[in-house]
């Protein structure tokens, strides 16, 4: 009965979304803050992988609070370059985009030394004669 009742919800929340998938989201998630039926029939099938990565996570010292780094009263200076480097990469017509890094253009070519142009030649088997 919980499967059902939550594939009804959905359906209600797509119908009363015309079809969109995010506010359908977001309808979803309201209505589990009020109807803890919804609530626990979306996570049960989820519960024992919810369960076991929180016993994980505390048992491996991961929950333990994290010291927050003081923060500078000053703003930041012109030496500060983190910023400007974020913004020229927003910037820049050839940035990789994040996970599509081999989708992004080539990067210049340097010259190839001539020990590697040597070592190509006598793995084609073209080398030159060595001489004397």
């Amino acid at each position: 009965m919980s499967r059902e009742y939550a594939e009804r919800r959905i359906k209600e929340a797509i119908k009363k979304t015309n079809g969109n998938a995010a506010r359908a989201k977001q309808q979803v998630i309201a209505w589990t803050i009020e109807d803890t039926k919804l609530l626990d029939a979306l996570t049960r099938p989820h519960l024992t992988g919810i369960v076991a990565y929180n016993i994980e996570r505390i048992m491996s010292g991961r929950s333990a609070a994290k010291e927050e780094a003081p923060v500078a009263d000053k703003p930041p200076t012109q030496e500060d370059e983190f910023g400007i480097e974020i913004l020229k990469a927003v910037a820049a017509s050839d940035a990789a985009v994040f996970g599509q890094e081999g989708n992004a253009p080539p990067m210049k070519r340097g010259r190839a030394s001539k020990q590697h142009i040597d070592a190509i030649r006598q793995m084609t088997g073209k080398s030159k004669p060595i001489k004397k």
